[in-house]
């Protein structure tokens, strides 16, 4: 009975270190720079059509061998895009609850950051080793609302 003991007690204890060394640690300072980060709430004009969050990371610095790839924000984590006609802004777009189809459902899943409703953490890759960086201070701007279709008009009969 002493040897499951000590076996049970050896397993717990390797579960808790390897917990503790799994841990994402933040970067003091990042090999970017940015201009102040902004986030916006949507909501479609349409019924079913969706809402969110973006959030916008405007890059200042050239990004040698550096490769952002995701967001944490506001107990979520979504990958960063860019658009063709504006490399250097990363939006992070994050789907809501409100306004979505029957059938939508959030993940739900656990970041492994604490973080304040104002600050985020950016995933990136810089010469093939990931790091973490945070942000603080991120600022809300007025919510962008979507308006809906205009209504179609009926063809009329001959």
């Amino acid at each position: 009975m002493r040897f499951f003991k000590y076996i049970s007690v050896s397993i717990l204890s390797s579960f808790f270190f390897m917990q503790c060394s799994s841990a994402q640690k933040l970067q003091e300072n990042a090999s970017f720079e940015t201009s102040p980060v902004y986030f916006q709430k949507w909501v479609a004009g349409v019924k079913g059509g969706g809402s969110g969050i973006n959030v916008f990371i405007p890059i200042t610095t050239e990004l040698k061998d550096i490769n952002l790839d995701s967001l944490y924000f506001r107990g979520n984590m979504v990958a960063l895009q860019t658009k063709p006609s504006s490399p250097k802004l990363y939006i992070g777009r994050i789907i809501g609850n409100a306004n979505q189809k029957e059938g939508y459902k959030s993940t739900g899943d656990k970041i492994p950051f604490d973080l304040k409703d104002n600050e985020a953490v950016v995933s990136y890759s810089e010469k093939g080793k990931i790091k973490y960086f945070k942000i603080e201070n991120i600022t809300e701007k007025p919510m962008e609302q979507f308006p809906s279709a205009p209504p179609r008009k009926a063809k009329m009969k001959e």
